[in-house]
């Protein structure tokens, strides 16, 4: 067993990692930068240093800093949670040769599927079917032009050294190329520092299908079956549930099989996400890439499977074999997972900075919310906008997109815009309810969604200034001798009908 780890990330991640270390009885360390001092994950571990500046290139991605306060404090693991340096076989190599346990894959396995190029070798070498691509610069040479137009037209430019939708462009003709790919490759090394490219063939419509994986260092590698994932927009996921509205059990079973061969390919340890893009009226999917970290949509998983992912982590991390067995491991009810960021969904999800001066959570039998911010808190423009993950779980699908729809009227959250409002809207509309959507839907009604949105939004900003009202006259009360007003009480705020 892990004796203390250090968490090296932030907000509710941060804070997700150091519950599971306190579960287990491991003592943890939170790391923390200027703009997060005051931040709920600072106060829950069981001890927290000052890592350095806002800017994350001085703090959260300062791999020497990190290591150098694991060595200093004692700890004898390191938890990058997801994003920064999660992914990073460089990071992962420099924690093994200080001695010090990566939680997460070898620093060789990220290297074998953390690129997208040595992934797809490692899917095709285990017999997964991907979809046609080459790899190439940022430069629209002949050969490249050439290479490129015999995949056929429209294709993707993915960077090769990372994801999350940075520096990825569609192109339907080859006249493009000279604008994109050297776009691409700018975009790739300012966000990756890597300017590799790869191309491949364009899907028109799939769904995004991912399978969650769990692997030990003694053999053992289990799926914990699928998630969907396919209501995103511009590639950032925006809505997560499981089981898939989409799979057929047969399709469920062939798809988790592969992501296993993969796995078992790649020699994998630890937690790990394969994702698929999966042409429904095919039948057909064809593997994608590999996210050899937690992602930020586990809790479905857990939910549904019953599961603690981030526990398993760590233990797997201090060397236990996993005491899971593939045929006990079931879904169970339906789980729905909702992003609660910062931003206005109805300016073009432009990102809302600021003072909250109100955060209450909804609650209840069903509804588990893992949040970064409480009231008192700010929003910098440092880091991405999550603020938390409304998690909802019931009987079946239906059931939990009703559960959601009250979660979400109860949730308040004031001083920052969110996108509380989009949600709601979302899962009102008939082809979300019915399942009926693949990853470029959201984008094709993004103006339906706005106008559905509209109501909603109303009802938020009459909510907010019945808080305001009811905090002015409490307040005035108070000064006035006649009660004692906490303006952060559950009974003081008032909630979206």
């Amino acid at each position: 067993m892990l004796k203390k780890v250090l968490v090296a990330n932030r907000g509710e991640i941060a804070l997700r990692v150091i519950r599971a270390c306190k579960a287990l009885g491991i003592a943890s360390m939170a790391v923390y930068s200027d703009a997060d001092a005051h931040l709920p994950f600072v106060r829950a571990a069981d001890e927290s240093h000052y890592l350095g500046p806002s800017v994350a290139a001085e703090s959260y991605l300062n791999m020497a800093r990190i290591i150098e306060l694991a060595r200093r404090h004692g700890c004898d693991a390191i938890h990058p949670g997801y994003g920064f340096l999660s992914e990073n076989a460089a990071f992962a190599k420099a924690c093994e040769d200080a001695g010090i346990v990566f939680v997460g894959p070898d620093s060789g396995a990220i290297d074998r599927l953390g690129d997208k190029r040595h992934a797809k070798a490692v899917a095709e070498k285990a017999g997964v079917a991907v979809t046609p691509w080459i790899q190439c610069a940022g430069t629209a040479d002949a050969a490249t032009v050439a290479a490129i137009s015999k995949i056929g037209f429209p294709v993707i430019i993915k960077p090769a050294a990372g994801g999350g939708g940075k520096g990825m462009h569609k192109v339907t003709a080859a006249d493009q190329l000279a604008e994109l790919l050297p776009k691409a490759a700018r975009e790739a090394k300012a966000s990756f520092g890597d300017d590799s490219l790869l191309v491949e063939k364009f899907l028109e419509g799939p769904r995004h299908i991912e399978v969650q994986i769990l692997a030990d260092k003694h053999g053992t590698v289990l799926h914990l079956f699928e998630r969907e994932c396919s209501l995103q927009r511009r590639h950032q996921k925006l809505l997560e549930e499981t089981p898939s509205p989409s799979l057929t059990p047969q399709q469920r079973a062939d798809i988790c099989a592969d992501a296993v061969r993969i796995a078992r390919t790649a020699n994998y340890s630890n937690a790990g996400t394969c994702e698929f893009l999966f042409d429904e009226a095919a039948g057909k999917w064809y593997f994608c890439e590999v996210n050899t970290r937690l992602q930020v949509e586990h809790p479905v998983t857990e939910q549904v499977v019953g599961v603690d992912l981030v526990q398993w982590q760590l233990r797997i991390a201090g060397g236990e074999a996993l005491t899971l067995r593939q045929d006990d491991l079931r879904q169970t009810g339906h789980a729905i997972e909702l992003r609660i960021n910062s931003e206005d969904p109805f300016a073009g999800f432009m990102p809302s900075l600021g003072y909250i001066e109100a955060f209450e959570p909804p609650s209840g039998e069903g509804i588990r919310v893992d949040a970064g911010y409480a009231a008192g808190d700010s929003v910098t423009q440092y880091y991405d906008s999550l603020m938390a993950k409304l998690i909802v779980h019931a009987v079946d699908r239906n059931a939990a997109a009703n559960q959601a729809i009250t979660a979400l009227r109860e949730f308040m959250v004031v001083g920052v815009a969110t996108t509380i409002p989009f949600h709601i809207a979302l899962l009102q509309h008939p082809d979300v309810r019915a399942g009926k959507f693949n990853i470029r839907w959201v984008e094709e009604h993004m103006a339906e969604l706005a106008r559905r949105g509209d109501a909603q939004n109303a009802a938020v900003l009459a909510a907010l200034m019945e808080y305001r009202h009811l905090l002015k006259v409490r307040n005035a009360q108070s000064r006035a001798g006649e009660l004692h007003f906490d303006p952060w009480s559950s009974s003081s705020l008032p909630r979206l009908r």
